[in-house]
């Protein structure tokens, strides 16, 4: 779970102070370096860390607060997610559009040095906190990849974003029961497909 804020910081969030929507930020960032590296492509990642696309969405969003709301947390991540994925599609298209050398040698990662990360990785399948191996991360970003769809989007709204089945029942349009076998299902193709890969 995130560090604790003060509850003015939220007040003042949502009076649009900036200094508490980067407190917001910065209390979300593990959420939106773990968003990115899940959903980033494999041209994306041989160019530029994922770090410094969190970064390129975060000077974006505090550049860019005119038309922002605050309406509470579980709004506030989802509104972050949206934002990432933009960015993702604009690198996207980028790096297609320029036709630059996609054998270009990947960047060392710095993500894992922030343990909250990897307390977010380890919570995909479990509540208990703890660091997780750089290996085992990119074996759970690598399977997650392979992922359909809905299993990828559930999987994200419950373990990043936080939401419960319920939640996620609103927004999927499907019941709370629903949620939890999806979720489940998910869970489990997740776990088959890093077996697999260990195993390969």
């Amino acid at each position: 779970m995130p560090d604790e804020l003060d509850t003015s910081v939220f007040e003042q969030a949502s009076r649009g102070d900036d200094r508490a929507i980067e407190l917001l930020i910065e209390r979300h960032l593990p959420a939106l370096l773990g968003y990115l590296r899940l959903n980033a492509d494999q041209l994306i990642r041989q160019k530029e860390s994922c770090a410094d696309v969190a970064q390129s969405v975060c000077r974006e969003i505090l550049e860019d607060m005119d038309d922002f709301v605050y309406k509470g947390e579980g709004a506030f991540l989802k509104w972050l997610f949206f934002r990432a994925r933009i960015k993702l599609v604009d690198r996207h298209r980028y790096y297609h559009a320029a036709r630059r050398d996609a054998a270009r040698e990947i960047r060392a990662s710095q993500l894992l040095t922030d343990a909250r990360l990897g307390a977010l990785y380890t919570s995909i399948f479990s509540p208990v906190k703890g660091a997780i191996a750089r290996e085992a991360a990119e074996r759970l970003e690598s399977a997650f990849r392979q992922l359909p769809d809905n299993y990828r989007e559930v999987i994200i709204l419950s373990r990043l974003a936080g939401q419960s089945h319920a939640e996620i029942g609103r927004e999927l349009d499907k019941s709370p029961e629903n949620v939890r076998v999806l979720l489940h299902r998910a869970l489990v193709r997740l776990g088959r497909i890093m077996n697999q890969e260990r195993r390969g």
